[in-house]
């Protein structure tokens, strides 16, 4: 907190409570996040992802990230529901890594980085999920947002 009482973070009010931040003023954007995560994992892993004992990892990964995306104000307390238009999620596979990209799409007057985040990251832990009966040593890394745009709608 600042010495005059106020706050620079937009989820902690004057007292240093924590609260939802009221959009409600803000004029309709169209907004656009993407993020990227890897899954690190051996080389025989890597070339079995579509056909595990529990299946096709990158497919299940695939609807667990859009699905997750769909509910991140269930997960984040703080987060608005927004009204996705479009969220995508694409894989490519390595010799030993699965780098995995989630985009995010909404009209709105927040913006989608976090859902996007979620995508990639549940999409991550979905492929480790998939995966772990055959390799003990996966880690998941580099979760982070690449980009985000915001365009005034008219």
């Amino acid at each position: 907190m600042e010495p005059d009482g106020t706050t620079d973070l937009s989820h902690v009010d004057e007292a240093g409570d924590v609260r939802m931040v009221d959009v409600g003023g803000k004029p309709l954007s169209r907004r656009r996040a993407v993020a990227r995560a890897s899954v690190r994992m051996s080389p025989e892993t890597a070339s079995r992802l579509g056909e595990l004992p529990k299946g096709d990892a990158l497919v299940t990964a695939k609807l667990a990230g859009i699905m997750a995306a769909k509910r991140t104000a269930e997960l984040i307390p703080l987060c608005h529901q927004l009204p996705l238009s479009h969220v995508a999620l694409t894989f490519q596979v390595g010799d030993s890594v699965v780098e995995i990209e989630a985009s995010a799409e909404t009209s709105a007057q927040t913006g989608v980085e976090m859902e996007a985040l979620v995508a990639v990251s549940i999409a991550a832990l979905t492929v480790y999920d998939m995966a772990k009966a055959i390799d003990k040593d996966m880690q998941i890394t580099d979760v982070h947002l690449v980009e985000k745009s915001k365009v005034a709608i008219a």
